[in-house]
């Protein structure tokens, strides 16, 4: 009997030890989320335009499986690599990611181009107007597209979680940091789908109420919305450019090259004062600035030269 006691506590001992690393794990996991909440508000501005245009019985599909191929982008490849990387070569994160910022930055300018009136975009090439462009073929690309946006951003957003995970065991720095890539998608991807979702919501609202309060309520988001999403587009370009540069700054600085991020703070500091929410607006629309300028030298190389490769390459592939 003695014996089956002594069992007891030592489990129930385990049990304390397991729940107390639980605890550890979801609160490292939350503060090193919050840590990333800039990068976590860019992908969720980014995403709402990758599903606009299609029909509203295909936008949570579309939704799920970008979400999905984000839960792979972090938890199949960033995960393991970031932890590897960080433990050891940590030299090589920094140019990783501004490689992926500087894809931001393209991404970015480029659709700025377009609204100016320059260029058509990598999109456009010689040949595609005699493509059949059904609308499989469409929601596929859009969905790729998508995918890979979410891979830069999602790789800012776990090399910022990881830095901020307090120095402990590899099981522990990688528990909390499968936690915060979970935490964060599904927050990012939920609020996407309550975005997108808004206009047939209120829909329902305005045909199906049952006091005129909430039919009201319901036109008003419907009337709202097309707006809004436009608006979310916007922000969505800016928040590409904004984080590509930040990417590219900070890299540089980690780097040796200190510069760049010396004069955006200086500016900002000697226009924003004391007020730090200024300060932060202003280096924001600077890295953005920075970001576009980046994009604007790379359209030319992205589009004559990496893009025609990439597909031929891809043609070349798909014959074999």
């Amino acid at each position: 009997m003695s014996g089956l006691l002594a069992l007891l506590d030592d489990v129930a001992g385990i049990a304390k030890v397991a729940a107390a690393s639980v605890d550890d794990v979801i609160g490292q996991a939350a503060k090193a989320g919050s840590k990333a909440a800039g990068a976590v508000i860019d992908d969720a501005a980014v995403t709402p335009k990758y599903v606009h245009g299609f029909s509203a019985d295909r936008e949570l599909p579309i939704i799920w499986r970008i979400a999905k191929g984000s839960f792979k982008n972090k938890l199949v490849f960033l995960l393991p690599v970031g932890l590897l990387l960080s433990n050891f070569a940590p030299g090589a994160i920094p140019p990783l990611l501004m490689l992926g910022g500087s894809y931001l930055c393209f991404e970015g300018a480029e659709k700025v181009a377009h609204v100016l009136g320059w260029g058509h975009g990598h999109e456009d090439y010689e040949g595609k107007e005699n493509e059949i462009e059904d609308p499989a073929h469409l929601e596929e690309q859009k969905a790729k597209g998508a995918i890979k946006t979410d891979f830069i951003l999602s790789a800012e957003i776990m090399t910022i979680s990881l830095a901020a995970i307090p120095e402990s065991n590899f099981w522990m720095e990688a528990a909390t940091l499968a936690t915060v890539a979970i935490m964060i998608t599904v927050a990012v991807y939920g609020s996407v789908a309550l975005i997108v979702k808004a206009d047939d919501a209120g829909l329902a609202m305005a045909q199906n109420g049952r006091i005129g309060l909430i039919r009201a309520l319901g036109r008003g988001i419907v009337k709202v919305m097309p707006g809004f999403m436009k608006l979310l587009t916007i922000v969505g370009t800016a928040a590409m450019l904004w984080v590509g540069g930040e990417i590219i700054v900070h890299g540089l600085a980690q780097m040796g090259w200190h510069g760049p991020e010396d004069v955006i703070y200086g500016i900002a500091k000697s226009i924003g004062g004391a007020s730090g929410t200024a300060v932060w607006c202003i280096k924001a629309a600077l890295h953005g600035l920075m970001g576009l300028a980046i994009g604007f030298v790379l359209i030319p190389v992205g589009e004559k030269v990496i893009t025609p490769v990439w597909r031929g390459l891809g043609a070349k592939l798909s014959r074999t």
